[in-house]
């Protein structure tokens, strides 16, 4: 398995992502991660759709919280044609809490708990922590990567802008 260094930091100390580096224009990997009744859930279930996958580290930690929250908001304003999926390493019934907790409806938060297929296939697992580096992926109805935000401090949020700009282009 392939590992870079050198891309995050968490609270400034540099960590180590596993996994395959992914680029946009790539056919967006398939990968089965676990819903929140512990049903598997496959990224190609999706197709003729525009994805955003949200890989956060913990939706119990502040910044996760306030980012599935923003796009819990915005997944009414993008329409049917665009699905949320925000996937994290915590367990699935922390989620279906967390959820409840947050009201959080629109997004669909998904665990990576099993296997770390996605954060493997995505390049995104932190090789000593076993948690999901923060990342955005948007994925187009047909299945391509067509933009990739690695946020380069896990305790910041991502561009907001960007992602829906690139996601409001493919519909």
């Amino acid at each position: 398995m392939t590992e870079r260094t050198g891309l995050v930091t968490m609270k400034g100390n540099p960590v180590t992502l596993v996994g395959n580096e992914v680029k946009v224009g790539n056919q967006a990997p398939d990968f089965t991660v676990v819903d929140n009744d512990l049903s598997p859930v496959r990224l190609s279930s999706f197709r003729g759709k525009v994805c955003i996958l949200s890989a956060v580290p913990s939706l119990d930690t502040p910044v996760c919280d306030l980012e599935t929250r923003r796009f819990n908001q915005e997944a009414e304003r993008l329409g049917p044609d665009v699905t949320i999926l925000t996937i994290s390493m915590d367990l699935p019934f922390a989620q279906q809490r967390w959820c409840g907790a947050a009201d959080v409806t629109r997004v669909q938060t998904l665990s990576d708990h099993r296997d770390a297929e996605f954060g493997q296939a995505y390049g995104v697992l932190i090789k000593d922590l076993r948690l999901l580096a923060r990342a955005v992926f948007v994925v187009d109805a047909a299945g391509t990567i067509r933009y990739i935000q690695l946020v380069p401090e896990i305790a910041e949020e991502p561009e907001y802008e960007a992602v829906l700009a690139a996601t409001k282009e493919l519909l």
